[in-house]
């Protein structure tokens, strides 16, 4: 006979997960009793939106569904903010809410909430357990739905009093992970639309990628002479430094490579989303009218013609497809292409000085060049992320973690994460004034789990994106924007870590070492010039002269 929340735990056990992410409540005390010597490390975190992205970073990195428990009402209210990371990322994650007891349902019970209603539009499955005898069959399902298809968020909502029962059950059995293997009739079929192409472009994106499929990807673009862009925020799924790597598409993305987009007479999407980021808010490639050539490869069939109508659409595990393209005979090649979008792709990344006597674009390049290989980077939402995309060059797979769903406030809990699963490797978080404040709490966190992210905040007193579309749009009137910020070294310190402010770009290699010796988290805070506002404009260039 075990209680409800043992028997949880012991399936969480089985499926080999390590440790969860937790903000503790009276509503699941008993899977906290049952997490109390099952050997999985309970992550202690102080608010369930770090907790809930903490999971999502740690799926990224493993590729297994992410963790965590949250309690009823305000809890899993505050954790949204991670179920909708996880679902617009394409990240497993399976997380578990405190519920009220099965009696008092409906009548407005204190922090009663509808699961179902609240989390049906951002999960991929929502339900709530009521048997307790069901939860190794509900928590399977759960890692199962998580990982199917395109993998994403699941919810599993326990009323208390089911939680604390005890009954006699057998642990689930079967496996969790299904994979499609890829049709070999498809591979054909891209292989010979390339080859008939003059102009293709390969993007690769989605989730679920491996070093290995890193790997196969960069022998696929050097065997058939391809260029290879990445979506938004998967710059780590091929060297940048690779000859046939020609940029990622985001939210600033290089004209150029804007331009080669809308020119491509052949687009082969491997795993990408390819949505409203990566077109420029469907541009340079129109739903209505591609006029060109598209091979979807997507691990989910419901994927299949969501806004673009393939030529050839291939369903299957994406690396598994990835790897079956680097094994193809060769079809022709495209040397004068490629060598043209890689030298527009070195141009673009080359720095543009910007104002200050803090320059992020040498910063960014100082860490690009001086991290070792494996370093992690993590980063939130902000202008100062453009700064990291297009001077920072990724060399190995699992090495950024960043939300394709534009949250602000994830670096951090990314970055304690990433520090947690791998606490012999260098984790830098590169954050804004605005983003770092939403979840700096996490400091916390850090300190007492023996996390030591290297923290670099970009202060510039300001909500930086919405203060450049402000000026575009309303030139000179600043309303909501600006920002009144602490001493955020200071605060570092406050918290026990390592803390300084650099106030000359030539002082931040040295502020790094010292931050890198002290063992500890650690927060450099950058005092940037507010006309530094985007890597191509200044403030005053954006708001246009004479205003």
């Amino acid at each position: 006979m075990r209680h409800g929340g043992r028997i949880l735990a012991d399936q969480l056990v089985k499926l080999g997960v390590e440790r969860v992410f937790s903000v503790p409540g009276e509503s699941f005390l008993a899977a906290l009793d049952g997490l109390h010597d099952s050997g999985i490390a309970n992550i202690v975190c102080r608010h369930e939106g770090g907790a809930a992205m903490m999971a999502e970073a740690t799926a990224k990195l493993t590729g297994r569904p992410g963790v965590c428990f949250v309690t009823r009402g305000p809890g899993a209210t505050n954790a949204s903010s991670g179920i909708h990371v996880a679902r617009q990322d394409g990240t497993p994650m399976v997380m578990f809410v405190g519920q009220i007891a099965r009696a008092h349902r409906d009548r407005g019970a204190f922090q009663e909430v509808d699961y179902r209603a609240m989390f049906g539009p951002l999960a991929k499955w929502v339900a709530e357990v009521d048997q307790t005898e069901r939860l190794p069959e509900y928590i399977a399902r759960a890692f199962r739905v998580a990982m199917a298809g395109r993998p994403g968020p699941v919810v599993l909502a326990l009323p208390e009093d089911m939680l604390s029962a005890r009954v006699e059950v057998a642990d689930f059995t079967g496996v969790v992970d299904s994979r499609v293997a890829p049709d070999p009739g498809g591979i054909a079929k891209i292989m010979e639309a390339l080859g008939k192409a003059e102009r293709p472009m390969v993007v690769a994106g989605g989730s679920q990628w491996s070093a290995q499929a890193a790997t196969d990807l960069a022998r696929f673009a050097e065997a058939q002479g391809l260029p290879v862009a990445v979506d938004f925020r998967r710059q780590d799924y091929i060297d940048n430094r690779h000859p046939n790597y020609v940029g990622d598409l985001n939210v600033g993305v290089s004209p150029k490579l804007a331009k080669r987009i809308s020119e491509a007479d052949c687009l082969l999407l491997l795993g990408a989303k390819f949505g409203d980021i990566e077109t420029k808010g469907y541009e340079t490639v129109d739903p209505a009218d591609p006029g060109r050539t598209i091979l979807q490869v997507t691990p989910d069939p419901n994927d299949v013609g969501l806004v673009y109508g393939p030529d050839v659409a291939l369903i299957g595990h994406v690396p598994d497809v990835v790897a079956a393209l680097a094994s193809q005979s060769v079809v022709r090649g495209w040397p004068e292409l490629v060598a043209e979008c890689r030298a527009e792709y070195e141009a673009w990344a080359t720095p543009k000085e910007t104002p200050g006597d803090v320059k992020l674009e040498q910063v960014v390049r100082w860490l690009s060049d001086n991290l070792p290989e494996d370093a992690i980077v993590t980063n939130g939402a902000g202008n100062y992320a453009a700064w990291l995309h297009r001077y920072f060059a990724w060399k190995g797979h699992g090495t950024q973690l960043a939300p394709t769903s534009g949250s602000m406030g994830y670096g951090f809990p990314a970055s304690v994460a990433a520090s947690v699963a791998h606490p012999g490797r260098t984790v830098v978080c590169m954050a804004g004034d605005g983003c770092f404040q939403m979840t700096l709490n996490e400091m916390s966190t850090a300190m007492q789990h023996g996390a030591t992210p290297i923290v670099i905040v970009a202060n510039n007193g300001q909500y930086g994106t919405i203060r450049m579309h402000q000026e575009r749009q309303y030139p000179g009137r600043v309303s909501g924007t600006a920002l009144a910020n602490p001493d955020f070294s200071a605060l570092a310190r406050a918290y026990g870590g390592h803390g300084e402010t650099v106030t000359r770009t030539e002082d931040f290699a040295a502020a790094f070492s010292r931050a890198q010796a002290s063992g500890t988290l650690a927060v450099i805070e950058l005092a940037l010039d507010p006309e530094a506002l985007s890597p191509g404009a200044t403030l005053s260039e954006v708001r246009g002269p004479g205003r």
